[in-house]
């Protein structure tokens, strides 16, 4: 059903409006995004992230009102006419995380975090607003109460299958327990799938869209606003298949309804990569 312009949606609890123009994604290089690593010191911290996953859903733009603040605007798509905004459900393990300047023990943990992708009016930055993280560690202390970091206990466990011959994963499965975010997903990859992106003008412009964003904000438990920062490498994803899906958190916020999580707009899998993270967080205002 194509839809008429503009849209009205309600951003910071003000009605904005979007042109047509307003959704159309401009064709992007990562070579354009890609900068050299900033140097770490202090508590700044190295990790890989291994069973890399990003599922992302396409909804209404409407249903993101009231979820961030007014600086931030919806990184909108238009998909079939109208105006969508994506949201991520990302699970990994973190494997040898670690201090990124000093000798350090190396922690291993499973993780999820849940990211919508807006634009800072501030900057002009293409950036994420994390809705918030389940971490499967005793050193949530740190992020939770030192931070007041929107992070949530959870038991996360990984069942993988993963064929190094031919970069793909047969079988991958996580499952989260929480009373935050109560999560379950199932992946399968295939050498036949493609990757495909409505609303973008090329794979490599919803690539640099989906897996490069630099910079996270966030409610703090405090209410105040938060930010941090990361950088990586050019991430080396594949498209995969989603089996089965349940997560919790989208529907119990009316995000993305339970009978809408069996039909994600994109899959994307990576076996592991490295993360560099700035810390510690910032408060802004």
């Amino acid at each position: 059903m194509k839809v008429g312009y503009p849209q009205s949606i309600l951003i910071g609890g003000k009605t904005a409006y979007l042109n047509k123009e307003d959704l159309v994604q401009a064709s992007r290089k990562f070579e354009d995004y890609l900068v050299k690593r900033p140097k770490p010191n202090g508590i700044d911290v190295l990790c890989g992230l291994k069973h890399f996953a990003i599922i992302t859903y396409a909804v209404p733009a409407s249903r993101f009102e009231g979820l961030f603040p007014g600086r931030f605007v919806l990184d909108a798509v238009e998909i079939d006419g109208q105006a969508m905004g994506l949201i991520s459900v990302v699970p990994f393990v973190d494997v040898d995380f670690t201090s990124a300047v000093f000798p350090f023990p190396k922690f291993t943990m499973g993780q999820t975090n849940y990211r919508i992708y807006i634009i800072d009016k501030h900057t002009g930055e293409r950036c994420v607003w994390f809705l918030g993280t389940t971490l499967d560690s005793w050193t949530l202390v740190v992020p939770r109460y030192l931070w007041n970091l929107p992070w949530h206990a959870g038991k996360v466990s990984f069942d993988c299958k993963y064929d190094e011959t031919t970069g793909l994963y047969s079988h991958y499965r996580m499952e989260t327990a929480s009373k935050w975010a109560e999560a379950s997903v199932e992946l399968a990859q295939s050498s036949e799938s493609n990757f495909n992106f409505p609303g973008f003008p090329d794979t490599e412009s919803a690539l640099v869209y989906l897996t490069h964003p630099l910079a996270g904000f966030y409610y703090r438990r405090d209410g105040k606003l938060g930010s941090y920062r990361v950088w990586h490498k050019e991430l080396a994803v594949k498209p995969a298949t989603l089996k089965s899906a349940q997560f919790k958190l989208l529907s119990d916020l009316g995000i993305v309804h339970a009978a809408e999580q069996s039909s994600p707009y994109s899959v994307l899998i990576e076996p592991i990569n490295e993360f560099t993270i700035y810390l510690p967080p910032a408060v802004i205002g």
